[in-house]
């Protein structure tokens, strides 16, 4: 063999041995709110912040869904940031749905699909607050259907929706979900569907007129499911009604200069305040077109400051309609500060 050939074969060898040891190393699994890889640069930089991390090395993920935030220190982050950890709940803002199980991807129709992709999917990308609607299947009554107007036009079982949301807050330890009913069941029975699916070991009570948890503390304490009704309220417990709690926006109007920041329920003094921000068409069904409209970035952004601005509190739930649609995400992590 000369010495030329020899020389380039053990360059080859040379090369072959460090790509072997290269693939020896971990690799950062990026999955949603778990444990955070050391060699991200923390900024979760994609577009206008929405938290992908593209490109940081720091084990990215679907865009929008607040993983793999790579903060660096290897801490567990609370719904997405460990920053968030010692913010307490009623001072965090959280990306949430409206009508967030009437998607067509359920088979909802069109007419009255808020969404296209389904609940599970919208907990993969980072939706962190549910409005959903309980009514009685009318061919079982002892069952719990998600609906939307009249049943015939799209639901779902609530306890296959509660299946899905306890698997994903078992396998993402450091993320909470707060739901908001529009209830039409006793909430003796909605019990019967928390006891069933095992979500009864994640709900979080909460005490009149006490401060509330920080993330960190409802993460540690594993109370990371909040729930709130429209109608209902304790007992048990941990089913709270939101007005009594929290405040929100009008709703539902047919034009985007409409939406408003004024006091629809609840009261101000309260807590908690949800932002409703969704426009619908003319026959006032859901409206796709709208929503490319009013969940734009700097649109949805001056809205929810304007909503800030008045009332001297975040927005802690911005709901929307087609969510998959503008840059909800990106909003959010603007008013959580990153």
């Amino acid at each position: 063999m000369s010495r030329r050939l020899g020389s380039r074969w053990c360059g080859v060898l040379i090369g072959l041995a460090l790509a072997a040891a290269c693939t020896d190393e971990p690799t950062a699994e990026g999955e949603t709110g778990t444990e955070t890889s050391g060699d991200g640069d923390g900024d979760g930089d994609g577009d206008h912040g929405d938290g992908d991390g593209d490109g940081d090395g720091d084990g990215d993920g679907d865009p929008g869904d607040g993983d793999g935030d790579g903060d660096g220190d290897g801490g567990l982050a609370c719904s997405g940031h460990v920053e968030l950890c010692d913010r307490p709940y009623d001072e965090v803002v959280f990306a949430a749905t409206h009508n967030a199980h009437s998607a067509s991807d359920e088979g909802f129709s069109q007419f009255n699909a808020n969404h296209k992709r389904n609940i599970p999917t919208q907990l993969q990308d980072g939706v962190r607050a549910m409005l959903i609607d309980t009514y009685y299947d009318a061919d079982d009554p002892t069952k719990i259907v998600l609906c939307h107007g009249p049943c015939s036009l799209g639901s779902t079982p609530h306890l296959d929706v509660l299946t899905s949301m306890v698997e994903f807050l078992q396998a993402n330890s450091g993320e909470l979900l707060t739901l908001i009913y529009e209830d039409h069941v006793d909430a003796a029975d909605l019990a019967l569907d928390y006891e069933a699916t095992g979500a009864i070991d994640l709900v979080y009570t909460h005490e009149t007129g006490q401060p509330w948890p920080t993330l960190g503390e409802l993460v540690a304490a594993d109370t990371r499911l909040i729930v709130t009704a429209e109608q209902g309220a304790a007992p048990p417990a941990w089913h709270h009604n939101i007005w009594e709690i929290g405040w929100d926006t009008p709703y539902g109007p047919l034009d985007p200069d409409e939406l408003s920041c004024e006091l629809n329920r609840g009261s101000s003094d309260n807590d908690l305040f949800l932002v409703n921000h969704w426009v619908n068409n003319d026959l006032g069904l859901p409206s796709p077109a709208d929503a490319d409209v009013v969940n734009e970035y700097e649109f949805l952004l001056a809205r929810a400051q304007e909503c800030q601005a008045m009332w001297d509190h975040p927005p802690n739930f911005l709901a929307v309609d087609f969510y998959e649609r503008g840059d909800l995400f990106a909003v959010v992590e603007t008013l959580n500060g990153f």
